[in-house]
């Protein structure tokens, strides 16, 4: 059996985790809880065995939602992480915070009585890119390229990096 190694963590950085073998059950929840807590329209989990799981850097902050499931996120930036029911033996990753989201894909969503009405029609939206090839739209880019401080999608050894320290 090939054992996957999936790394992620939260936007800033202060929380990093590992996950080491399958993440099962991977779907969309579109709950309202799962919309309030992703502030979002819905949310894409996955789980794998807690014995497969590792917090690699700081400390998640948890939320009690209801009086099965806690829900992990960062006190730094806010980034939902994880969906906890305390006894099982798995914890839910939030997909988006995986170092390559493409990496899991879901194959069912749960929730649907929540989803949003139109989700149906997001394949007929137009589509654009970050950067649309105008002049200011290329200016913005690279002013967020250059101030930016979301954590890379790679484990780092020290974060921020030392030169933000000073």
């Amino acid at each position: 059996m090939i054992r996957r190694i999936f790394t992620g963590g939260c936007q800033c950085g202060a929380v990093r985790y590992r996950a080491e073998g399958t993440l099962d059950d991977p779907h969309l929840c579109h709950c309202r809880m799962c919309q309030k807590a992703a502030g979002n329209y819905f949310l894409p989990l996955a789980n794998i065995k807690r014995e497969d799981f590792l917090i690699t850097r700081g400390e998640p902050s948890w939320f009690q939602s209801s009086d099965v499931v806690t829900r992990g996120f960062c006190r730094d930036c806010g980034t939902p992480l994880f969906y906890d029911m305390p006894g099982e033996d798995f914890l839910n990753i939030a997909l988006g915070s995986l170092d390559d989201p493409d990496d899991v894909q879901p194959v069912y969503q749960s929730g649907i009585e929540s989803r949003v009405l139109w989700f149906s029609h997001l394949p007929r939206l137009p589509e654009k890119e970050t950067d649309d090839g105008s002049e200011e739209s290329a200016a913005r880019h690279l002013r967020v390229l250059e101030s930016n401080r979301q954590h890379p999608d790679y484990d780092t050894v020290h974060w921020p990096p030392k030169e933000d320290l000073l």
